[in-house]
């Protein structure tokens, strides 16, 4: 199990007597607090009525009955999993998650004991109604809720309708909640056989309760209760955001801006810069790929403030691009300097001749990067820009209380199910929202896998490396990679001699501007190369120290490292952009050296260590190799080579 990943304080705690969220140990009522032990990061965020009717929906397919009351306050806390998984928070408690799973290609929700009570203890519906549960004879009850798993000798009912893999929720003859797991068997198999796990169980209770806390107040809660009881907390907030943008502002003798993006942490900063400042440009790097919500709020937004808009467009640049550097992958988001650092770029040069200052909505609880950074610092791909954030400690839901009280227009696609407002392809967004996506913006949705597709087909690879989302990586998570070869899915491209003899090497380098952060070089031969061929050759061994895998090599140089993959891409990440792409030209001119050698020997009289040797008209490199590059320097291949491997 990974760790938790902490990127700041968790805020979010409960006052009982309000029955509301509160962000400090203080409620506004003086009422002390608990504190919920929710998973880091901890970057809560309101679940609105579309968020609700969903949850409720997985719970009507699983269980035939909803989980949540449209009463209620909900909220809805991200964590790590392999493709998306919420924690639901209602009343206090951490009640279930919802998680999409990629192997079936569906969302489950995963009830917690206080979640199942709702279901199975206080529903006031027929209970003959509900499914998936499991009934226990009294001497499987204490076993259970210390920790075993339910077996089929202690099952005394089960209901009929549970298949294999099944959601359940395991009771008393008494109907009291157990535990809640996975069923291993069907219902009837729970029933009649003899020996068996019937239920991995997940979650457990001992001594088994009966405890209502507060399912059945009956008051109406509303998000203006929850601002209520947090006043005090974000006035604090908002004043000292205030105090920084009114003191960064002063300290730079700039022209002032504030960047938007169509987000919610865009909007909260335009929304504070606007209660500090008279006189400010906003600006929008249209990466080519934003939704079409996205586009109109930013208009409507700069009307609404009356303030000038500056604008550049990626235009097509995507879609004229990906045939050289292939899909986008988390590894290799070559689309972030094709795509955003280019329209970034040109907009600051072209409106900003001696620079600005640009306020941006740039928080710690996005990403490991992020929270690591500076509340200002200069921006690394744009020399002339200072960018600062005055909520880089604010989590998701104060942003949300503070865009509540200011009635500020956010984009509307977050009440459509979107946690996150960016490039609506992006290779970090999760299998879950590609599904969202269908649904909500269908010609987008083929057009991408129209061209997926058709790539899968040109690399000899399935429609299933498509339909299961395996194009976001070039090396698959363990977990990922595990679920492909049980399906038998293949995720190496297969090798092209025809195509490698005719492909040409583009790139594309500069800072990523993306999440992930730091100086990065990706580039693309444009068509698969034989990473066997690579390795049995030994030839990226002169780069640095190499470590194989399944369709990938990493090479490593001092505290830099290039990767190579099979797809034909090769990406690089170093500590400055000179040395970056130093070690990503060393990769290439390696990868065209093992494809084209021709077994001349000149490396073999250049190598100080006597590390090369030629063998079967091929230069070979041994564990004697000092990674010094003398030969690639002085390699035919390399010296005269063509725009061709």
């Amino acid at each position: 199990m990974s760790k938790p990943l902490y990127l700041g304080k968790l805020h979010l705690y409960w006052c009982r007597s309000c029955n509301l969220p509160i962000l400090s140990e203080k409620c506004n009522c003086s009422s002390d607090t608990d504190k919920l032990e929710v998973t880091p990061p901890g970057d809560v965020r309101p679940a609105f009525k579309h968020d609700i009717d969903f949850i409720n929906s997985i719970s009507i397919k699983q269980f035939n009955t909803p989980l949540v009351s449209t009463r209620k306050i909900v909220l809805l806390n991200k964590i790590p999993s392999e493709d998306r998984m919420e924690e639901i928070i209602v009343d206090g408690e951490i009640i279930g998650s919802i998680r999409y799973e990629i192997e079936d290609l569906k969302w489950k929700l995963l009830l917690r004991l206080s979640g199942a009570r709702r279901l199975f203890q206080y529903n006031k519906q027929d209970k003959s109604n509900i499914k998936s549960w499991v009934i226990i004879d009294d001497s499987a009850v204490k076993p259970i809720a210390n920790g075993a798993n339910a077996l089929s000798p202690g099952i005394i009912d089960a209901d009929y309708g549970i298949v294999k893999e099944d959601e359940v929720v395991v009771l008393t003859p008494e109907n009291k909640v157990v535990a809640t797991g996975r069923a291993k068997m069907t219902g009837n198999e729970m029933v009649e056989s003899s020996r068996g796990k019937a239920v991995k169980t997940r979650w457990r209770d001992f001594p088994v309760s009966d405890k209502l806390s507060t399912l059945y107040d009956s008051t109406v809660q509303t998000w203006n209760d929850v601002l209520d009881v947090n006043m005090h907390i974000m006035d604090n907030y908002i004043e000292h955001a205030h105090s920084f943008i009114k003191n960064v502002s002063a300290s730079y003798n700039l022209p002032l801006s504030v960047s938007y993006s169509g987000g919610k942490d865009s909007l909260t900063v335009l929304q504070l810069v606007s209660e500090c400042l008279n006189d400010f440009t906003i600006i929008f790097a249209d990466t080519g790929l934003e939704f079409p919500e996205t586009v109109e709020n930013t208009y409507m937004v700069a009307d609404k403030y009356n303030q000038d808009l500056k604008t550049e467009s990626a235009g097509n640049a995507f879609w004229e691009s990906v045939d050289n550097f292939g899909p986008p992958s988390i590894e290799v988001r070559w689309c972030c300097k094709v795509c955003k650092l280019g329209p970034i770029t040109r907009l600051i040069e072209n409106n900003f001749e001696n620079g600005c200052l640009t306020f941006i909505g740039q928080r710690k609880y996005e990403s490991s990067n992020r929270a690591k950074s500076k509340n200002v610092w200069k921006n690394p791909w744009v020399n002339n820009q200072i960018a600062a954030s005055p909520i880089q400690n604010w989590t998701a839901l104060h942003v949300w209380l503070y865009l509540f009280k200011t009635n500020a227009p956010y984009n509307p696609l977050y009440e459509k199910g979107f946690d996150r407002i960016g490039c609506w392809l992006c290779p970090s967004a999760s299998l879950a929202d590609f599904k969202r996506l269908k649904d909500t913006h269908p010609k987008m949705e083929k057009q991408l896998k129209d061209y997926l597709l058709d790539y899968a087909n040109r690399m000899g690879l399935s429609k299933d490396w498509v339909k299961y989302g395996l194009w976001r990586w070039k090396k698959l998570p363990p977990n990922i990679e595990k679920m492909a070869e049980r399906k038998g899915i293949d995720t190496v491209p297969k090798s092209n001699m025809e195509n490698q003899n005719k492909s040409t090497f583009s790139m594309t380098s500069g800072y990523s501007p993306c999440k992930s952060g730091g100086i990065v070089a990706e580039g693309s031969f444009g068509t698969t190369i034989d990473m066997e061929l690579i390795k049995d050759t030994g030839l990226l061994l002169p780069v640095g120290s190499v470590s194989y895998m399944d369709g990938a090599a990493s090479i490593f140089s001092n505290k830099d490292s290039v990767h190579v993959f099979a797809s034909g891409n090769i990406t690089s990440r170093g500590g400055s952009q000179k040395k970056t792409k130093k070690l990503m030209k060393k990769a290439e001119f390696s990868v065209r050296r093992a494809l084209k050698c021709s077994g001349c020997g000149v490396c073999v009289a250049h190598c100080p260590n006597n590390a090369i040797q030629i063998e079967s008209d091929t230069a070979v490199v041994g564990d004697k190799c000092t990674h010094c590059s003398e030969c690639i320097r002085v390699c035919p291949v390399v010296k005269y080579k063509d725009l061709t491997v």
